[in-house]
């Protein structure tokens, strides 16, 4: 396994943000448990931001990327409605034409599911390595709650079948899936529509509680079991709630908990929690990853760390520098023009 994110440098502040609306700052920092989010370049998009996390992730892992014969990226913002991402990620990165490529939807829970993907082609002996890739440039309504959290950016892992260059082992995933429909954009729609409280419960925490339990019920871990544990991030405080009903403490989930300084990067957000985890985490200890995807569905991994994990240390940036190393702060017109909110005709 290796992996690679990316971050565009821009940030705007809740309190840029609230201004505009005459909205309380610090009632909102509270609420949500967010200070800034990250906003993508005037040409960066949901590709870009993949090919940058991908090439990285190829970097890390030491392959060579012609060997890669999946490649799947999650979003809720492809640049195209008609024309795959994928083949431009895997353009990108060179892996020749003798690969599967395709783009998923699953809200935030994309990432994820093709990671599960990649288990299967890999375990049937399909593929030697596969990569999935969880990236966005989230959307969210001007004046709406979202627009506090939706940010850019995104994560790629590179899965393969045991031997040395494993950094990492998934021990076991599940999934929990309902027609839920707590968050929807219709096609066409510039911006997302959502349920309000409802994305909550029934959403967030009923999916994201009932995968984790099943994962427990499969395997007989328990909360105590895991060094670490991230859940999707909506906001700062969702995870943050989810894992205190779980029994999991703020200690296990702090590593992971990314989206008060980015925002939720959607697709991307589990993934780039459990990049920030393994940037930290020794060998033998276990992971608990529980994504979360409106509509809705959750996918929850047991992961443990292998003593390969030292010697790659020192091949990628940390999680934790690329968020808040060369930082640009800009205001909410610059805002508006990155997100494509205003446009010259």
């Amino acid at each position: 396994m290796g992996y690679g994110v990316y971050v565009p440098i821009y940030r705007i502040r809740v309190e840029e943000i609230a201004k505009v609306w005459n909205e309380d700052a610090e009632g909102i920092k509270t609420s949500l448990n967010i200070v800034e989010k990250s906003v993508q370049d005037k040409d960066e998009d949901a590709a870009t931001i993949a090919v940058q996390a991908a090439r990285r992730a190829v970097s890390h892992a030491g392959i060579d990327a012609r060997e890669i014969g999946a490649v799947y990226v999650g979003s809720e913002s492809h640049p195209y409605a008609v024309k795959p991402t994928a083949t431009i990620v895997k353009e990108a990165i060179g892996t020749g034409n003798r690969v599967m490529a395709a783009d998923l939807e699953f809200a935030c829970k994309a990432g994820t599911a093709g990671m599960q993907m990649v288990m299967g082609l890999i375990d049937s002996n399909m593929i030697k390595y596969g990569m999935t890739v969880g990236s966005d440039t989230a959307q969210g309504r001007p004046g709406d709650a979202l627009e506090y959290t939706a940010g850019a950016g995104g994560a790629a892992f590179i899965l393969g079948k045991g031997g040395s260059g494993n950094i990492a082992e998934i021990l076991k995933t599940v999934s929990f899936t309902s027609d839920t429909p707590d968050f929807w954009r219709k096609e066409g729609a510039s911006f997302p529509s959502h349920g309000g409280r409802f994305t909550g419960e029934p959403g967030y925490f009923n999916h994201t509680i009932s995968a984790t339990k099943m994962l427990f019920e499969e395997t007989g871990f328990k909360p105590s079991d895991f060094d670490y544990a991230v859940f999707h991030q909506p906001n700062g405080r969702f995870p943050t709630n989810v894992a205190k009903q779980l029994g999991f403490t703020s200690e296990q989930i702090k590593n992971g908990l990314i989206t008060p300084m980015i925002g939720n990067t959607y697709s991307g957000a589990s993934l780039i929690g459990l990049a920030a985890t393994l940037d930290v985490a020794m060998p033998g200890q276990k992971i608990l990853v529980t994504s979360f995807g409106s509509g809705a569905g959750s996918d929850s991994f047991a992961i443990e760390v292998t003593e390969n994990i030292e010697a790659r240390r020192g091949s990628l940036v940390p999680v934790r520098d690329i968020i808040s190393k060369n930082k640009t702060y800009v205001d909410y017109s610059i805002y508006l023009k990155h997100k494509k909110a205003i446009k010259k005709e």
